[in-house]
């Protein structure tokens, strides 16, 4: 029991998560902060970050938030030495900063054609650029110390077409490359003690998607309709339930394990429909 306990453990390890202050990274704090572990939220929105951090406290004053653009290399390198100056050693990176934008989405009564360019570009910008730009300033203490655990988050979006979210699409599969890249790329240079991996989450019920997937009554949309009738599990999932799946790719449960996209989904990639 006593191996299987360390085999698991993540208590005293350094966890970086991007997009603190949004609900998913919250959770995650969550599951680490009451597993052992140090954390470091990041995000753009100071007072959000703020919050969240007294929150999180409840739990363990081993959490901390820092102001942080993910899109800012110097920003995320004097992070980064900020870190490492009290710490001494970056230990997981999960890069959960992301997430659709209103003027990125096709309306219903819109087609591609209709698109604001310029919102589809903001879209990709965050989501793939705020996860390479992360991954290359906090991977370099991974690599310099030869182990490290970096977790993307991929999503239902990549393996089918999910109407009306192009750019968001577009982003998240190129996360899915860049999590097999990065990952052969680190084992080869730097040794198997650092691995890349990504979740890619099913439909959660947030702020975020519930105009569209419930009405104002709280009801479903057609859309949630559709997302329930191609899940197995026929409900949304809830973001505390991608904790286990973190917790075990943040610690030596997984330690042969890289380059894998891992759905937590409620079966949604598996069902055909028939």
């Amino acid at each position: 029991m006593e191996y299987i306990r360390k085999l698991f453990s993540v208590e005293g390890k350094v966890a970086v998560l991007t997009g603190g202050g949004g609900v998913l990274a919250g959770e995650m704090a969550k599951g680490f902060l009451n597993a052992g572990a140090k954390v470091i939220l990041l995000d753009i929105n100071e007072e959000g970050i703020g919050r969240k951090v007294e929150s999180l406290k409840n739990i363990s004053t081993n959490v901390s938030g820092i102001k942080c653009n993910v899109l800012d290399q110097k920003n995320l390198e004097d992070v980064d030495r900020e870190i490492l100056k009290k710490h001494g050693r970056i230990d997981v990176l999960i890069n959960a900063a992301g997430g659709n934008m209103p003027g990125a989405t096709i309306g219903l009564n819109q087609n591609i054609f209709d698109l604001e360019y310029e919102q589809f570009k903001r879209v990709t910008d965050l989501n793939l650029n705020g996860t390479v730009l992360p991954t290359l300033v906090f991977g370099r203490a991974m690599a310099g110390q030869k182990s490290g655990s970096i977790i993307n988050i991929s999503s239902m979006a990549v393996a089918r077409a999910i109407t009306r979210v192009v750019g968001y699409s577009a982003a998240k599969a190129a996360i899915d490359n860049f999590t097999r890249w990065m990952a052969v790329e680190l084992a080869s240079k730097f040794g198997s003690g650092i691995r890349v991996n990504a979740i890619a989450p099913g439909f959660l019920l947030t702020e975020q998607n519930r105009t569209l997937l419930t009405e104002k009554d709280g009801s479903l949309t057609q859309r949630g309709k559709t997302i329930l009738n191609l899940t197995p599990f026929k409900r949304f999932g809830l973001p505390e339930e991608l904790i286990g799946t973190v917790l075990f790719l943040a610690s030596e449960a997984s330690s042969f394990v890289t380059g894998t996209v891992i759905p937590i989904d409620g079966g949604f990639s598996a069902f055909s429909g028939v």
